[in-house]
């Protein structure tokens, strides 16, 4: 019997590993999209929110049409009412393409299952808005 368990339980315990970080995998990442994809994303859906992580006066000074600004400095641990919908495809950019990364890793973390990171405004070759 102790020779069994010695053989199993290895066994058992990498099945679990293995299932464990297969299910981490589905739920620990988002897309990574062009600039070129993200315009055609655009382009072809109706329901997205995009989502503008720089700092307020840097979105003042220019933003996509239709962006939210909500600071990569502002998403923590927090839930964040002003985005209720976790499922909600959600297009996020920064200036450069570094805090929309961060950003897009912090809200997985905050368990929104629909985040899609396509760079910087400094690529964007489409309409900018200013306030």
């Amino acid at each position: 019997m102790k020779s069994l368990i010695a053989i199993a339980f290895p066994f058992l315990l990498c099945f679990f590993l293995l299932t464990a970080c297969t299910h981490m995998e589905e739920n620990s990442t988002y897309r990574q999209i062009t600039m070129d994809e993200a315009v055609s994303v655009m382009a072809n859906e109706t329901d997205y929110l995009i989502l503008d992580v720089r700092t307020p006066e840097e979105f003042a000074s220019g933003h996509i049409p239709g962006a939210v600004n909500l600071p990569n400095e502002d998403i923590g641990t927090e839930e964040i009412l002003s985005l209720s919908d976790k499922d909600k495809l959600i297009l996020v950019y920064c200036r450069s393409g570094n805090r929309s990364k961060q950003a897009a890793q912090k809200l997985v973390n905050l368990g929104y299952t629909n985040i899609v990171e396509f760079g910087g405004i400094m690529d964007w070759k489409g309409e900018i808005v200013t306030e």
